[in-house]
């Protein structure tokens, strides 16, 4: 992939009150025999949901930093880790969100894009009458 093509779209859905677990492999390659992973040994990640996209604050970040997006190196692995606790929290219903990686030379790349839409639960712990 070219740093010209643009972000993919990909929707992503968070079920409330469960564990957020997701992942992507990012491969690049001139044709389909050499598409192989991408290196993301040293970059770091990070992607905002907002309500919508001129939004002043964002309604969850997800970083590297913060943990709750690992990269996997050599793998091209990029998942995301959101704990049941966090996820019961939400309050919102649904958002837009942009992931981006930064390479060590701060070089940023715009992955993934699209809308982010929160599944309310039903089922809650500690709820019997």
């Amino acid at each position: 992939m070219s740093a010209s093509n643009p972000p993919a779209k990909r929707n992503l859905t968070i079920y409330q009150g469960a564990t957020f677990d997701d992942s992507a492999v990012w491969k690049a390659g001139e044709t389909k025999a050499t598409v192989q992973p991408v290196d993301l040994t040293g970059c770091t990640a990070r992607m905002q949901i907002r309500e919508k996209i001129d939004s002043p604050t964002p309604l969850l970040e997800l970083t590297t930093e913060n943990g709750r997006i690992i990269l996997g190196g050599v793998t091209g692995e990029i998942a995301f880790n959101l704990d049941p606790v966090l996820t019961a929290a939400l309050t919102w219903r649904s958002g837009v969100y942009d992931l981006e990686i930064v390479y060590p030379d701060g070089a940023v790349r715009r992955l993934f894009s699209g809308a982010v839409t929160v599944s309310r639960e039903v089922t809650r712990a500690g709820a019997t009458p």
